[in-house]
């Protein structure tokens, strides 16, 4: 377990998620919290006692105007001073028993959401091909506050409302014992309706969140698509598949809230009945002179028993967001509880490397039971630089990702430097790794963010270095703020070419030992493809590069070529001498048809 600067514990949070019980779950999450909790149940006992007090005066100052004989005027006035001074209290318990309340639920909704963060970073590349960013992101953000509107719901209203039970039925227990049979017969009551509406609720609730997030799925995928819909005019097509999932959203919300209107309606129709009939029972035990009660006592019950039907309603009422609220932990679980997790704690910290890979017997299966790769042996050593070609789907992608670690072989082991792969700690060994990938991705920031992203310590001179064998400047000096230029999401206002570069200067700012070039120079022009191909040689020189390209310029220069088909090496060698072959590489070298994407 570590801890980070802001005292956040890793790894205790996470071992309290429990999908399958919810609930306990909750309470796991503020074991911490307990103590300033109970602190602020204390000071709620105090901030509230006006709300049961009232009731206890009212009852008092009708029975003093009512009998004057036995009730002299002063005890009016000390009721009135006793109900100013409850009152005015009730300004600094407040506060206080807000900031207790708030400082415990505001450090769990922070810790929930650094846990998921922090799993995210540890889940396999595996993972997030087959979940959406945008379901993610709604488990991060509204899940995460759902569960904040819960607990508050939990420890805030919860206790208030068995607070105020106790109170009411102590005073009742004093002032008419024989009351206390109407009370009783609440919980069955309650008992009953909740019973009755849990079931379809908790479905509906599910239902709900699941709706919300493939519609938060299918909003993100079409902001990314804005240009490639513009471009083919099938904005139209897109509308309607937003629509589609909007209209889910809507039916699914519409059928919770039909189930929760009628479960208030029936909880609030029931209660308000009894409390009138239990209005109507102290009206006439005073009437008949039965049970020796007062007019004040009639009013005193009756109070208490409005306020006691009200709080059980509230209770009872509560039932839909704790629903809801326990399926955002079931939904957060999804997440916090993924098996499909990169482990590296406790393994070998890579400290450098030389870069010398050997892959034995090396073979991946996806969990449809499809291998993307089969029997692969290699032995790349340091500085070496090796081409993969092939046509589409014949694993060049697979190899990649198990090059860099992100996917673990099925069969076979890849060793770095002599030691197992499996044995590392992947993240120290990626330190060591610069990737130039087929699509570039920028982040909102500014140019200079971009090219310094993952490099920690680079100077201002070797930033202008790389900027310069990367071929920014030739369109650095256009953008209005130079290298402070925010470049927008995914950085909207640069063309492909000078994201790709940007991607190369990042590159080069690493100073990398392994170098992965994923058609590192697809979106350039012949012209700027040339001026790149000396920069990249540069790059190269000395570091073991794994490339992939459909131009022949790209790869011709590799010190081997390593030729894919179906998952497997069916050619190896230089340029000439395949072409010599006349094999699988003469013939996608003659039809310009060795594509870099599985």
């Amino acid at each position: 377990m570590t801890k980070d600067k802001k005292g956040l514990t890793d790894g205790v949070l996470t071992a309290a998620f429990h999908a399958g019980t919810p609930f306990a779950t909750l309470v796991r999450l503020y074991r911490q919290e307990y103590g300033r909790l109970g602190l602020a149940l204390l000071v709620y006992i105090v901030k509230h006692s006006p709300a049961w007090a009232m009731p206890l005066a009212t009852a008092n100052v009708i029975n003093i105007i009512s009998d004057p004989a036995n009730h002299p005027i002063r005890e009016l006035w000390w009721n009135g001073v006793i109900l100013a001074l409850l009152q005015l209290q009730n300004i600094p318990s407040n506060y206080w028993y807000v900031r207790l309340i708030s400082g415990a639920i505001r450090r769990v909704e922070l810790e929930v959401r650094v846990a998921l963060n922090r799993q995210l970073q540890q889940l396999s590349i595996g993972y997030y091909t087959r979940a959406s960013a945008g379901a993610l992101q709604t488990k991060v953000l509204r899940d995460v506050e759902v569960l904040e509107q819960l607990t508050r719901q939990v420890f805030q209203e919860v206790p208030a409302i068995l607070l105020t039970v106790v109170f009411v039925v102590i005073v009742t227990a004093v002032r008419a014992p024989w009351f206390l049979a109407c009370f009783a017969l609440l919980v069955p009551l309650a008992v009953l309706i909740v019973g009755w509406a849990r079931t379809p609720i908790e479905d509906r609730n599910r239902n709900f969140r699941q709706a919300v997030e493939r519609m938060s799925s299918r909003v993100a995928d079409t902001i990314r698509m804005i240009p490639v819909a513009r471009a083919h005019g099938v904005e139209r097509d897109e509308l309607a598949k937003v629509e589609d999932s909007l209209t889910e959203v809507r039916t699914a919300g519409l059928k919770l809230d039909s189930a929760n209107a009628l479960f208030g309606a029936t909880a609030w129709v029931t209660f308000q009945s009894f409390n009138a009939a239990c209005l109507i029972l102290a009206g006439w035990a005073a009437y008949t002179d039965r049970f020796a009660i007062t007019v004040g006592d009639v009013v005193l019950l009756t109070g208490y028993f409005a306020t006691l039907t009200t709080s059980v309603q509230n209770l009872v009422n509560m039932t839909p967001l704790i629903a809801r609220g326990l399926e955002s932990v079931r939904s957060i679980g999804e997440v916090l509880e993924s098996p499909d997790v990169e482990y590296n704690e406790g393994k070998i910290p890579v400290r450098r490397t030389k870069g010398h890979f050997q892959l034995e017997g090396v073979s991946f299966a996806y969990a449809d039971g499809k291998e993307g790769v089969q029997d692969i042996t290699l032995d790349i050593p340091s500085g070496q630089s090796l081409a993969l070609v092939g046509p589409s789907g014949a694993g060049k992608s697979t190899l990649l990702n198990l090059l860099i670690g992100f996917i673990r072989p099925t069969r076979g082991r890849i060793l770095l430097d002599g030691q197992d792969m499996t044995a590392l700690d992947l993240r120290s060994f990626r330190q060591f790794v610069a990737a130039v990938p087929q699509e570039t991705l920028l982040f909102d920031g500014t140019l200079r963010e971009n090219v310094l992203y993952g490099a920690r310590t680079v100077t201002e001179e070797q930033l202008q270095q790389a900027l310069k064998d990367a071929h920014v400047t030739e369109f650095l000096m256009g953008l209005p703020e130079g290298l402070d230029t925010r470049l927008g999401e995914r950085g909207a206002r640069l063309s492909g070419g000078q994201k790709q570069r940007i991607a190369i200067a990042r590159a080069l700012v690493r100073n990398p030992r392994v170098l992965i070039l994923d058609e590192a120079t697809s979106a350039l022009d012949s012209a700027s493809e040339h001026l790149i191909q000396e920069a990249l040689a540069r790059l190269m020189r000395g570091r073991t590069t794994f490339i992939v390209a459909h131009r022949l310029s790209t790869i011709r220069g590799a010190d081997r070529i390593v030729v894919m088909k179906d998952g497997c090496i069916v050619e190896t060698g230089q340029h000439d001498a395949l072409l010599s072959q006349q094999g699988v590489y003469a013939q996608l070298a003659g039809t310009q048809h060795v594509l870099a994407s599985d």
